[in-house]
């Protein structure tokens, strides 16, 4: 595959697929320590897991968890610019977001290899199922956001709350856990131009159905993002988080990482099973063009012709 000199340079991503440690401090302590591990085996745009400081607290309803939600100028977030300035790396940081009294988003902040926060990305498509009982706890994004990101390309007006950040290394989109399903998100972030796709994610079994349905639950939710990554031309990275994650008057739930990376052939880059560990996977937008040139599903798109789209059904 030739290179151009228009061609954008291959960049390095590292998803780091982990449980929790046993307060928010010594989880964000212990974050830092992979971080600086992924940068040292070469990772320039690092991901880590939904909520990743915090236990998946949605397991049923609790008022006292909005205490762990904190705005994007808190502790977390500026500790985290602070490493990705340091060390030149690129962070995508899913949090609990205070936006306001009473306004709680599920939000990644995306911040430069400098240390700026380029902006957030707030969740758009939010659960309600047992034991994901999110819609008690997080108001959707929406495209009325002031979060749109500083220089980045698009015409944001008609992006109904999706996005992308041109960073040091790789224009980049990030959607969490849910919106992963969704073939919508995934092509309005691709045609926004985002070389990459990134999935911050908190998906795992119930144990009652883990026999049953455990291995088809794994595979479809692998399945769908690796379609995404086909369909629109684009590098995918998905972190799962792993470990058990007990809680009272429940079974708990089982998170069964499988994070992973492919390319826009939807080949497997690299992958995980279910332990904790960090992926670092080379991704070369040469690639992108490629696929682009032998697969047009872009240029074929019959842009007229699916109105239809945004009605929530069509049938009788």
């Amino acid at each position: 595959m030739p290179h151009s000199a228009q061609t954008k340079q291959p960049f390095s991503v590292a998803i780091i697929q982990d449980g929790i440690e046993s307060t928010l401090e010594s989880t964000l302590t212990a974050t830092i320590a992979r971080i600086r591990e992924a940068h040292a085996r070469g990772g320039q745009i690092i991901c880590l897991k939904e909520l990743f400081n915090a236990p998946y607290f949605c397991k049923k309803l609790d008022a006292s968890n909005f205490d762990i939600a904190e705005p994007v100028t808190g502790p977390t977030v500026t500790a985290l610019q602070a490493l990705a300035k340091e060390l030149e790396i690129v962070i995508v940081a899913p949090f609990y977001e205070k936006q306001a009294a009473g306004v709680y988003r599920n939000s990644a902040a995306v911040i430069d290899a400098d240390g700026t926060l380029l902006g957030l990305f707030r969740k758009m498509h939010i659960p309600h199922d047992p034991m994901f009982e999110e819609k008690y706890y997080f108001a959707p994004g929406e495209s009325t956001d002031p979060v749109q990101p500083k220089g980045a390309p698009g015409p944001y007006a008609e992006s109904g709350g999706f996005m992308v950040w041109k960073t040091r290394y790789a224009t980049i989109g990030v959607l969490i856990c849910w919106d992963q399903w969704y073939p919508e998100a995934a092509r309005v972030t691709s045609l926004l131009g985002a070389d990459i796709l990134f999935y911050p994610t908190a998906i795992g079994w119930h144990p009652a159905e883990k026999a049953e349905w455990g291995v088809a639950q794994a595979d479809a939710w692998r399945t769908a993002q690796r379609a995404h990554a086909i369909a629109n031309g684009v590098f995918v990275a998905s972190t799962n988080r792993t470990g058990f994650e007990p809680e009272s008057g429940t079974n708990g739930i089982e998170f069964f990482g499988h994070s992973f990376v492919c390319d826009p052939f939807g080949r497997m880059i690299a992958d995980m099973d279910t332990e904790p560990g960090t992926l670092v996977a080379r991704c070369d937008p040469a690639l992108i063009e490629y696929t682009r040139r032998n697969w047009p599903f872009l240029r074929d798109r019959r842009v007229d012709a699916y109105g239809g789209l945004l009605k929530r059904w069509l049938g009788p």
